[in-house]
């Protein structure tokens, strides 16, 4: 087994609370304690909560809710996790075997890919075109799905361009999935943070062989919570419970209940997240444009988060180091999701952070710009 790290974690883990301005969080600002409980009616509930050990799959009440977000699921078909992460995760490790061959979506959040060559699987891609505004290039699964094709592993709505798939491409994957009798994979933990307000519709509703992994950090605003889940068939849910018997065993008492208190009140929720999304896009899309000569971008569809496009000869990473050690300011780079040239941006936080955050880095990218047009023609010279 050869270990990969996982390059977007290690640098948002080391850096995000030391930046003075971080625009790689990828969910709305989140909600408070004291926000979310006031949403109950009986407050005082929460604190006869017994910090012991609890349902290690989720209480069967936060299951049956969980299960009602999809069509003809109940709750033996749910698994409560720690954050999606681990859903991700413990789903991967039940299927995967070395040798198996997988299709993973790119640019995409990279973690089910390291985790599968991990695993010892051989991965291919499946590429969003951003020239067709990062729609899927369907004729593309006929040329790299096989009979071998154990799994098709996808991130809908995308992270981290904000895209959603649409019917016609959703069905082409569930096609190219049930002609190799292979798996699909759905990472749809932004589900719920559309723009428009329609639920994107979830793989687990039209594909039996789906594993959907999801939770309440991006959509809910409630990362603190560590609650993730994955739906999936009963048996398959079951093997992938095994594995988390070897990881955090279970959720804590105290995040299950109120994890449950956040998915009944999940409209009002929701509607926080979309108010939030659709004020700081503005801001966002008016910065963009002041900057048309360094950048472009496809306008989110969901999700807190923007895929921009740079025009200067500058890989991304080093790009986001200068950035950090000039401006105190975080964001991520694009060669993290597999596509260099691009700037993750995420726009889910206060509106007046959000317009101190994108001067400065507006700034930065004006000053890197004016550098390199000063070496070009001193070469000319």
């Amino acid at each position: 087994m050869k270990f990969e790290v996982f390059q977007m974690e290690r640098m948002q883990s080391t850096y995000e609370n030391l930046v003075q301005y971080n625009l790689s969080e990828s969910g709305v600002h989140p909600l408070t304690l004291r926000e979310l409980l006031s949403y109950s009616g009986e407050k005082d509930e929460h604190l006869d909560v017994r910090l012991g050990y609890g349902y290690t799959n989720g209480t069967p009440e936060l299951r049956q809710l969980i299960a009602e977000t999809y069509r003809d699921c109940k709750m033996e078909n749910v698994l409560v996790t720690n954050g999606s992460s681990e859903a991700n995760f413990a789903s991967i490790w039940s299927l995967i075997n070395e040798g198996d061959e997988i299709m993973f979506m790119i640019p995409n959040y990279m973690q089910i890919g390291g985790l599968s060559r991990i695993f010892g699987a051989r991965v291919s891609h499946l590429n969003l075109r951003p020239e067709r505004n990062w729609a899927l290039q369907t004729d593309q699964l006929r040329d790299v799905i096989s009979r071998k094709t154990k799994l098709i592993a996808i991130c809908n709505p995308n992270n981290p361009t904000g895209a959603v798939l649409d019917k016609q491409e959703m069905m082409a994957i569930r096609d190219a999935a049930a002609s190799a009798d292979a798996w699909v994979l759905s990472d749809e933990v932004y589900r719920g943070a559309e723009l428009d307000g329609a639920t994107t519709p979830s793989f687990r509703d039209i594909y039996e062989k789906t594993l959907a992994t999801c939770g309440l950090s991006k959509a809910y605003g409630l990362p603190g919570l560590r609650i993730g889940w994955v739906a999936g068939p009963k048996e398959e849910i079951e093997s992938i419970w095994s594995r988390h018997d070897y990881t955090t065993i279970g959720p804590s008492p105290l995040s299950d209940k109120l994890a449950r208190l956040a998915l009944a009140n999940s409209d009002a929720i929701l509607e926080r997240t979309r108010r939030i999304l659709t004020d700081n896009l503005e801001v966002l899309d008016r910065w963009v444009k002041e900057h048309s000569s360094l950048l472009t971008y496809v306008k989110p569809r969901a999700g807190a988060i923007a895929f921009v496009k740079y025009a200067l000869k500058q890989n991304s990473s080093e790009l986001v180091q200068g950035l950090r050690e000039e401006k105190s300011l975080l964001a991520v780079p694009g060669d993290y999701f597999g596509i260099d040239g691009y700037l993750r941006i995420g726009f889910g936080s206060e509106t007046g952070y959000l317009r101190k955050a994108l001067d400065l880095l507006g700034d930065y990218l004006r000053k890197e710009a004016a550098k390199l047009h000063s070496a070009t023609d001193r070469k000319r010279a």
